[in-house]
């Protein structure tokens, strides 16, 4: 079928008050606390771009092409003349920004070299206490930034596992954080990766002591007894369900003490007969006490995903104009195409949304929400449709395409997954991707980068015995998240798992 990637831009309708700061730090990332990636700094012009020469390359020498590794995600961030970043395998490092010379590296090593993907390291500071913290595996490491060196005071030896306060049930379960923690005075509040199978740990929000790596507070994504949202589940759906992670990363309002966090679907990805109701708060914009874990207000983007719909960005913050008034907002781009704007304070959204009718399943247990909110401004920036006159007629692949176009369900969103195939449009990784849009606060622009390749998803029913099933289960608990399903891996990070015997001997 047709791919479509573009840069796409959307205007917001409304003029947006003209902000104080002049954005010309980096030291965090996403460039500022308001997570909106761009920079005041003017030196660099259209006029003079075309003259830029290399001044200096940093060679960390540890891509490995053999496993995969080879590219890097991270944001860097720069304090004091110092850049601050991650290798292809995911080693922490310090160079000169003005000359790229190396300070310092620092390489946890163990069963969890190379696995995952780093996006970013945080800085905190307290007096001539400076420190790097970034997560490596299922580990949150606090690193002298001077030195380079492991801060034996923080947790054990240097690091907290990031299994803690998740429950017995996730020691077991993968745990990683692909982003960087926030900074809110001497707290670090973290999200997570965690599986997207059937067998997962919960996705809560937790917040850590910078200087003890004590864990202080924990906000339970998928509520417990007594706790607000817990009747959107069944009764016991805290103890075994997982998912409902912040993996995207967060935001924060320092002057409010608030965190805002985007929230990914429940597991299983695209089937929720076992957990049916709303799911609270799976797929939501939270606005938290940083202080406490507390939650201030919530809005729930996706009522009961079926289509992998996390939120695929951290929330950024702006302040626009609108009917006369200056209001500071909270601004989630998503996979659908979609992008929603709430008052910071309250959540009220900004412009209205609607609630749209969907369709039924008719799979087995499941009972797919009735309607899912969208906004009715501004205009998407996706596609919201894959339709049969989409399909790619340059290549002979089309003949074979529109034959199977016939039998699949495709036309609009929302359509739940089923066994004849449904197309996914936009596709799994959006509309909007992990790496965010950017907002130009003087010109009132939200730049985001979208991507209309669309999926077909197929549902099939599994039957097996139980020694087979017992290692198929083993497989997606622990390896699928990164190899996938069929083993054929990602094709940019981690590698195939077919035919090992013909690659290896032993």
């Amino acid at each position: 079928m047709k791919q479509a990637s573009s840069l796409l831009l959307l205007l917001l309708v409304l003029s947006c008050a003209t902000p104080d700061k002049k954005y010309s730090t980096w030291k965090v990332k996403g460039g500022n606390a308001e997570g909106i990636q761009y920079s005041g700094l003017n030196q660099i012009t259209k006029e003079n771009v075309h003259q830029l020469e290399v001044a200096w390359r940093y060679q960390p020498h540890d891509a490995d092409t053999i496993a995969n590794r080879t590219q890097i995600q991270c944001n860097p961030i720069v304090v004091d003349d110092v850049l601050y970043g991650t290798t292809a395998s995911l080693h922490a490092f310090a160079v000169d920004a003005a000359t790229g010379e190396e300070l310092w590296r620092f390489n946890p090593g163990g069963p969890n070299e190379g696995l995952g993907v780093n996006r970013g390291v945080t800085y905190w500071e307290e007096g001539n206490d400076k420190r790097i913290l970034y997560s490596f595996g299922e580990y949150l490491y606090a690193i002298d930034a001077n030195t380079g060196k492991a801060v034996a005071t923080f947790g054990s030896g240097g690091r907290v596992s990031l299994k803690e306060g998740l429950g017995e049930r996730s020691k077991e379960l993968m745990v990683l954080s692909n982003t960087p923690g926030v900074i809110y005075k001497n707290l670090i509040v973290m999200g997570s990766r965690v599986h997207e199978g059937p067998v997962a740990a919960p996705g809560y929000i937790r917040a850590f002591d910078v200087k003890t790596g004590k864990l202080v507070w924990t906000f339970h994504t998928i509520p417990q007894p007594g706790e607000y949202g817990y009747d959107t589940w069944p009764a016991d759906a805290w103890k075994r369900v997982g998912g409902a992670n912040s993996w995207a990363g967060m935001t924060v309002d320092h002057e409010r003490g608030l965190i805002f966090a985007s929230t990914g679907s429940a597991s299983f990805d695209f089937y929720g007969g076992n957990r049916k109701g709303q799911n609270l708060f799976a797929n939501s914009v939270l606005a938290l006490n940083a202080a406490t874990g507390e939650r201030k207000w919530h809005y729930q983007i996706i009522h009961h995903d079926l289509w992998d719909r996390d939120l695929p960005a951290s929330p950024i913050l702006i302040s626009l104009k609108k009917d006369g008034t200056n209001r500071d907002a909270v601004l989630q781009v998503t996979k659908t195409g979609y992008t929603y704007v709430f008052d910071r304070e309250t959540g009220e959204p900004v412009f209205p949304i609607g609630e749209k009718e969907t369709l039924p399943s008719d799979l087995d247990g499941e009972e797919a929400w009735p309607t899912q909110p969208l906004p009715l401004s501004p205009p998407p920036f996706a596609r919201q449709a894959f339709t049969e006159d989409m399909i790619n007629t340059i290549t002979g692949e089309a003949d074979s395409i529109k034959p199977k176009f016939k039998t699949i369900r495709t036309g609009r969103q929302f359509i739940p997954p089923s066994k004849e195939g449904t197309v996914i449009f936009p596709g799994f990784d959006g509309g909007a991707e992990w790496g965010g849009p950017s907002y130009d606060p003087q010109a009132g622009v939200l730049y985001v980068n979208a991507n209309e390749m669309p999926w077909i998803l197929t549902m099939v029913d599994v039957r097996m015995k139980g020694e087979v099933w017992a290692g198929i289960s083993l497989y997606r608990t622990n390896c699928a998240t990164c190899h996938g399903t069929d083993r054929g891996g990602d094709g940019h990070v981690f590698p195939s798992l077919k035919n090992l015997q013909g690659k290896f001997d032993k």
